[in-house]
């Protein structure tokens, strides 16, 4: 949303209850971007910047809000199931209901209300929801001669996949495999919508995962034996570790006349360069006020470009940088590890991490995408020009202090 890497708004961690870090009233945004140059904004589903009323995607730049709890993510559902374990003794389950996590709507500088409880019932029929309102917000800016910006942030394939009545077994490998079908078929509704109002030919559209897949620690959310987890390939890692396989991902581009079709790329992408790029496209500005960790990747968008402009990226976990991505080579400053053994091995958010004992680990993600071989000792050279992009990070850092990382482990240290 930021275009920045999420430490410099003090948000480097997923936000979970007692976390205070939330959004500050001073983020630019995507919102920010296309409500300057004139586009009616919308958000439907997750936003997980924080629920304060300056962190609301309606105080930055966007015309409408629906969704889940803003401060929190999509298994907040299940909340009022797990306190009952605990608290069924003191607290009736409709009571749990009523005082849990509610859908909220919103619209530009206006406050947040509740709509009704978010509960795993609401959670499993959402995506049909979100569509319905985006269509309608399609047509409606359509009917007005409105240029738009739609951010639709889904629910499928995020524990816990509750799939809708419509497909529930559909796909024979649980409830993962039954929400991606779902998934498919509202990714065809709004294309179908698109299409149908004549404006698929001028309308921009990226379908991507902001991360890789929730893996061994999801297993638990699985149902008839199935684990509700995704696979990240031949890559190493999962969701909450600085690995390939935590991190890279896939995007579908669609812009029929600019984006060729049926075409691929491998240049390093990130999420980040996205808010540069179409600011660059629809003639947005871009704040100068503060570093933007983004790059303008339209080259690579319209085939001038194999490469791209982004040859580093870096990774953090709360306030560490533990990694970085340079050229074909990962670089680990400390080093990230599950915990636990047996049953109770846990990756991912749960995984431990220690720093190194001076010297980093190297591996070569295109000849060892598992990062299985720690080539330190043979490539030495690598970790120069790698520093090269800490160091500027790190000069960025002095001239625009980050805010307080996230960390509610820390106490007394101002976490």
């Amino acid at each position: 949303m930021t275009g920045q890497y999420s430490i410099r708004n003090g948000l480097s961690l997923i936000l979970v209850p007692g976390n205070e870090n939330t959004l500050s009233a001073r983020a630019y945004t995507m919102g920010d971007t296309f409500h300057g140059v004139g586009c009616a904004t919308a958000i439907f589903g997750k936003w997980h910047l924080g629920g304060a009323p300056q962190s609301l995607p309606t105080a930055h730049g966007f015309d409408e809000y629906y969704g889940i709890p803003p401060d929190t993510s999509w298994d907040e559902a299940t909340y009022a199931t797990t306190m009952a374990l605990t608290r069924s003794s003191e607290t009736p389950y409709a009571d749990l209901v009523a005082k849990g996590p509610k859908m909220v709507e919103a619209t530009l500088s206006a406050p947040l209300h509740d709509v009704r409880p978010f509960t795993p019932e609401v959670r499993a029929e959402v995506d049909f929801e979100l569509v319905d309102k985006s269509i309608d917000f399609i047509k409606r800016q359509h009917a007005a001669g409105k240029p738009f910006f739609l951010y639709l942030p889904f629910s499928m394939g995020h524990v816990p996949n509750l799939p809708a009545k419509e497909f529930a077994g559909k796909s024979r490998i649980g409830n993962y495999g039954d929400k991606i079908m779902e998934g498919d078929y509202h990714i065809g509704q709004i294309l179908d919508a698109l299409k149908g109002l004549g404006v698929d030919a001028n309308t921009i559209v990226i379908f991507a995962s902001d991360n890789g897949p929730y893996g061994e620690v999801a297993r638990e959310f699985g149902n008839w034996g199935t684990p509700d987890m995704g696979n990240s390939g031949p890559f190493r890692g999962e969701l909450g570790e600085a690995t390939e396989g935590a991190i890279r991902t896939f995007a579908f581009i669609r812009w029929p006349g600019h984006v060729k079709p049926d075409t691929t790329s491998y240049a390093m992408f990130s999420i980040m360069d996205f808010l540069p790029t179409l600011a660059s496209i629809v003639g947005g500005a871009m704040p100068t006020d503060r570093p933007i960790d983004g790059v303008d990747q339209s080259d690579v968008l319209f085939g001038r470009s194999a490469v791209g402009h982004r040859e580093r990226l870096l990774s953090f976990i709360g306030p560490q940088l533990v990694a970085e991505r340079w050229k074909q080579w990962r670089i680990y400053f400390t080093d990230v590890h599950p915990t636990g053994i047996g049953p109770q091995r846990q990756p991912g958010l749960e995984s431990a991490s220690a720093p190194m004992a001076g010297y980093p680990k190297v591996y070569n993600i295109e000849m060892d995408p598992h990062e299985d071989l720690n080539v330190m000792a043979l490539f030495g050279w690598v970790t120069d020009p790698a520093l090269e992009g800490v160091e500027a990070y790190e000069r960025s850092v002095k001239e625009h202090p980050n805010p307080p990382a996230p960390n509610i482990t820390a106490f007394g240290k101002g976490g």
